[in-house]
């Protein structure tokens, strides 16, 4: 039986065409600024996002921590959603790399207001850390794949502004958002002081992600990159993939966003299952079960469906690259004979 992954977008395997870029590769020692493959790939990214500078990381997580980094300094505080990735997901970096302290706020679906902002700022006084960074996430993971509506990503950000505060997006599906918005990315990156975005995701490359920003900031991330044993020399095996996912697999991503809308349709139709199809904004499917999560998952997986739970009883199903439209309809035949036992 071949197994249906959606654990997650991160499961995907490079394809031919991108094997056959690794292997012809033009390569140099990245650190000294000598990878051609990869100086291409940060001059595209700088361009797509509509930003001064870019530099290639091998994590998510690294470009964000490297933002807060060049952004902040210790005791300073970061202002972000209460679901953020940068408070779940990144093994408490934000205080053990930089001393700089995350204030989560309330949000809806992942997304934030210009009021929320505003209200949470610190007044400048001695008692208090400075708040110092707004740190934004597009598309919202925890919210459910949730799109920044554009005016209103405005909107917080010139609160943001006005506070005083640089700006930080998360973009790890950024790409995601541009696509089901029809917009380009820029749309929300160019308003920022910096933007991650990742290869490895969505757009299916092996390894990789970038932060794009002010070229000031930039400077500093790579400094900040070789501090925390990020430096690559030989990269551009890895940057010749993400160039390819850059290039080829983008306007593809409106077939996951496809495929999540068919799945979540479909597990709605299964008993003991409740989905929310207005929160299927993009390549994510957040289920309510009947039973406990763990349990529904190690059912799940002796028929070979993978998935996570997210909550005592929620699992998160996500559709990428390596899952077809044929797939998502074995997948509902298989959840609906591992549910009924």
């Amino acid at each position: 039986m071949k197994p249906i992954d959606f654990r997650s977008d991160t499961v995907t395997k490079p394809t031919p065409a991108m094997r056959r870029l690794i292997a012809d590769a033009e390569v140099g020692d990245d650190v000294y600024g000598e990878d051609p493959t990869v100086n291409r790939l940060e001059e595209r990214v700088a361009e797509r996002l509509g930003l001064e500078a870019a530099i290639f990381v091998p994590s998510g997580t690294q470009a964000n921590q490297l933002a807060i980094g060049a952004h902040c300094r210790s005791g300073d505080e970061v202002l972000t959603e209460e679901g953020s990735h940068i408070l779940h997901y990144e093994g408490g970096a934000v205080p053990a790399l930089w001393g700089v302290q995350p204030a989560p706020l309330p949000g809806e679906r992942g997304l934030l207001t210009p009021q929320t902002v505003t209200a949470a700022v610190r007044e400048d006084n001695i008692h208090n850390p400075r708040t110092r960074l707004l740190s934004l996430e597009n598309t919202h993971n925890r919210g459910g794949g949730t799109v920044w509506p554009v005016e209103r990503f405005r909107a917080v950000v010139e609160a943001g502004r006005k506070a005083g505060l640089a700006v930080h997006l998360d973009g790890a599906r950024l790409f995601n958002a541009a696509v089901a918005a029809g917009k380009p990315a820029s749309a929300w990156a160019s308003l920022t002081d910096s933007t991650s975005v990742c290869f490895s995701k969505g757009l299916g490359a092996p390894v990789g992600s970038a932060l794009a920003g002010r070229a000031d900031v930039i400077r500093e991330a790579r400094r900040l990159r070789k501090r925390l044993g990020g430096g690559m020399r030989q990269a551009g095996i890895l940057a010749a993939a993400a160039l390819y996912a850059l290039e080829h697999h983008v306007e593809r991503l409106a077939e996951d966003h496809a495929n999540a809308r068919r799945l979540a349709e479909g597990l709605a139709q299964v008993p003991g299952v409740t989905v929310d199809l207005a929160r299927v904004e993009t390549n994510m499917v957040f289920a309510n079960l009947a039973r406990p999560a763990a349990e529904a998952s190690a059912l799940l997986l002796k028929q070979g469906v993978l998935a996570n739970p997210t909550g005592p009883h929620s699992i998160r199903l996500v559709c990428h690259l390596d899952v077809s439209t044929a797939d998502i309809d074995d997948a509902l035949a298989r959840i609906r004979k591992a549910l009924a036992a």
